[in-house]
């Protein structure tokens, strides 16, 4: 089982950026157990027929929560005759947790930082005006709650010439990351999704709901299809996007 294993997931990145990429393409492979099912113990382990999974770096596959790991579970489960990588978002976000962030999560935590100094929603269109409104009426709510509920004032500027932001606005944001890996790695993909750290934190907090953070990272990309017709390319890709941020939010819901 563990070679099997290894086949399927050992060529994804564990960036899921990245893998959201690949997904599309990603090998399959026979399925090979006949159920899955959780271990009773912390941490609950990932079984196929009674047997760990292991993680392509051969660690076990393991969440911190019972819920967490009954939903990686429901993912293997899911499989018909073969093994889709693609439709398996949550078990590469997992693996991606498990080899490339649990044993050194500051620079995870280093990297969604610095996102704060050059955040999506600071950047605004000077024209045409319906964009603008549509950025504003997106956008703005969320600055709006990092001022209110975290005591960040950050400075918005039109166009992409680079806006400096307040040390203090910075470090009000960063105080809101998480420390947890699991909780850290979702803030850290919602974040590259998107484009912005301040949607992911206000995602943490509550503030957003996965439907709205997701429609604020696109309204430009909206905004020109609207102009310009649909991007079935660009669609294509975002619904592989969509997938790790669906995967990141479970995360946060449930770890």
């Amino acid at each position: 089982m563990r070679d099997i294993f290894e086949d399927v997931f050992h060529h994804e990145p564990l960036d899921p950026t990245e893998s959201a990429r690949r997904s599309l393409r990603a090998p399959r492979r026979k399925r090979f157990y006949e159920r899955a099912e959780v271990s009773g113990v912390e941490p609950f382990a990932v079984l196929l027929d009674g047997r760990p999974v292991k993680t392509p770096a051969k660690r076990g596959l393991a969440a911190p929560t019972r819920t967490l790991g009954e939903a990686l579970a429901a993912e293997w489960n899911a499989q018909g005759e073969h093994i889709d990588p693609a439709t398996m978002p949550l078990t590469r976000f997992a693996n991606s947790i498990i080899d490339g962030i649990a044993d050194d999560p500051a620079p995870v935590a280093d990297e969604i930082a610095k996102f704060l100094g050059s955040d999506l929603l600071f950047y605004r269109a000077d024209s045409p005006e319906g964009l603008v409104r549509q950025q504003a009426a997106h956008w703005d709510p969320v600055v709006a709650w990092a001022r209110d509920a975290l005591g960040a004032r950050f400075v918005l500027g039109e166009g992409v010439m680079f806006v400096a932001q307040p040390d203090g606005a910075i470090a009000a944001a960063r105080a809101e990351i998480p420390s947890d890996p699991w909780r850290l790695a979702a803030v850290h993909t919602i974040t590259t999704l998107t484009g912005s750290a301040l949607l992911a934190l206000a995602l943490v907090r509550g503030a957003l709901d996965t439907e709205t953070a997701w429609a604020a990272a696109h309204v430009d990309e909206d905004w020109n299809m609207a102009q310009w017709g649909r991007d079935e390319m660009a669609l294509a890709r975002r619904a592989a996007r969509l997938a790790e941020m669906q995967a990141a939010t479970t995360v946060l819901s449930l770890a």
